[in-house]
This record gives C-alpha cells, sequence and structure tokens, in this order.
C-alpha cells in the first residue's frame, strides 16, 4: 500500500485518504461519520411530545391533546370562579370590621298588642315582638343593598332569665334574604333555647329586605306567645 497519498487524514487511524474515498484505505473507519444527534429537551421527553417529529408525523395529534388541555383548564377555571368568588368575599369578612345597618322599614304578618314588631329592632332588649302563632314572620327592608355578614338574634322576651321563661320563643328561625337582583337565599337559623344574644354569620351580598319566620316555639302554652326581643344586622364597613 502506497503512503504517497494526499487528503484528509483518518479520523481513526490518521492516514491521508483521497479525496474520493468514503472509507480508510488501511483501517476501513468511515471519513465522514454522521454526526450524533442533539439531546432532546426534557419537555420532548414527556408524552406526548416524546417522539421526535419526522415527516410531520403525530403533529396533529399533539397539537389536539394540547387543545384539549387547554380546553379542560379553561372550563375548570370557569366552574371554580363562583367558590372562588365565594372564598375571596369570606376572607373580606373576616378581615373586615362590622358596622351595624338598620331597616327603613320593618313589616309583620302578626303581632299581638302591645308588642310590635318594631320592638325587635329598638336597641332595647327589655322590649320584643310578640308573635301569637308559629309561622309568624317579619320582614327587614333597607334602603340601600349591601353585604350582609352577621345577623344577631337576641330570642325570648328580654336578656333576663326570669323574664326570657315567662313567653315562649322560636328555637328555628327560616331567614329568606332577597338581593338587588331579586335572588333570593334561604338559611335556617338554630337557636339555643337560653336568653342573650346569638350571632349567625351569614356572608351574603347585595341583601335588600330580609324575611325571618319564627318556628319550633318552646315554652308554649295557651297563655303565651312567641317573643323575640331584638334582630341586628350587620354589614362589611
Amino acid at each position: 500500500m502506497s503512503d504517497d497519498v494526499s487528503g484528509a487524514p483518518c479520523p481513526a487511524c490518521a492516514t491521508p485518504n483521497p479525496p474520493e474515498r468514503r472509507f480508510c484505505r488501511r483501517c476501513a473507519a468511515p471519513l465522514t461519520p454522521t454526526t450524533a444527534p442533539a439531546p432532546l429537551p426534557w419537555w420532548r421527553t414527556v408524552w406526548p411530545f416524546r417522539r421526535r417529529t419526522r415527516a410531520g408525523s403525530g403533529r396533529t395529534t399533539r397539537f389536539l391533546v394540547v387543545l384539549a388541555v387547554v380546553l379542560a383548564l379553561c372550563a375548570g377555571a370557569f366552574l371554580l370562579l363562583p367558590a372562588g368568588r365565594h372564598l375571596i368575599e369570606d376572607t373580606r369578612d373576616k378581615l373586615g370590621k362590622a358596622k351595624a345597618v338598620t331597616a327603613a322599614r320593618v313589616e309583620s304578618s302578626a303581632e299581638v298588642p302591645g308588642h310590635p314588631v318594631g320592638d325587635s329592632t329598638d336597641g332595647l332588649s327589655n322590649r320584643y315582638w310578640g308573635a301569637p302563632a308559629p309561622g309568624a314572620s317579619a320582614t327587614y327592608t333597607f334602603a340601600k343593598p349591601f353585604r350582609l355578614v352577621d345577623v344577631i338574634i337576641t330570642n325570648g322576651a328580654s336578656t333576663s332569665p326570669e323574664e326570657y321563661a315567662r313567653q315562649a320563643r322560636a328555637l328555628q328561625i327560616d331567614m329568606e334574604v332577597t338581593a338587588g337582583d331579586g335572588r333570593k337565599v334561604h338559611r335556617r337559623l338554630t337557636l339555643s333555647d337560653k336568653p342573650g344574644p346569638q350571632t349567625f354569620p351569614t356572608g351574603i351580598s347585595d341583601a335588600t329586605t330580609v324575611r325571618l319566620t319564627l318556628d319550633m316555639p318552646a315554652g308554649a302554652a295557651p297563655d303565651r306567645h312567641l317573643a323575640l326581643a331584638e334582630v341586628e344586622f350587620f354589614q362589611r364597613s
């Protein structure tokens, strides 16, 4: 084998080779070795991107998968939006300060003489609204919509234990709140049979009217009526 040859040396043994040769004339190593493919980026190792695209194969499938994932995320965000909004409002209620709001008008479906429904919002716990029987309701209308965060109810005829026991009292109150857009929210308030104020967190937006319906009487007797000493409403400041 003559060594009088000029040309590119073999990458394996450094032997010069004529330009037209594809393999080394001494060791038969490839003179033009193929370049190793570049490593795949990390995201190409995750299904459905882990296959290399060749002549457009699988491109449509991957596009449809990505589109489906994006649509699913958008749908999930839309469905969770009310829950997220409720969580934000509830957090604001807890972080903010509540202040009392007074009803502009108070009406009742029934009341006993000497104990009008207005006595339930006069700020005095020794006067009360007297209802003749369960099912009677009081409706409180407000001048403008507000965020109702708490309702405080002082049940019975008085905060004094002796006066409290003289009349019957409702141990359950059905509350219906009407919003400015006509939406109605119903809550069932269960009261303890004891004198003194009882607080019920509500968290209802745009309240305009609140109707309380008395139910489940305790201490009822023919000569007694249902007594509700005080109802207080609080809004977020």
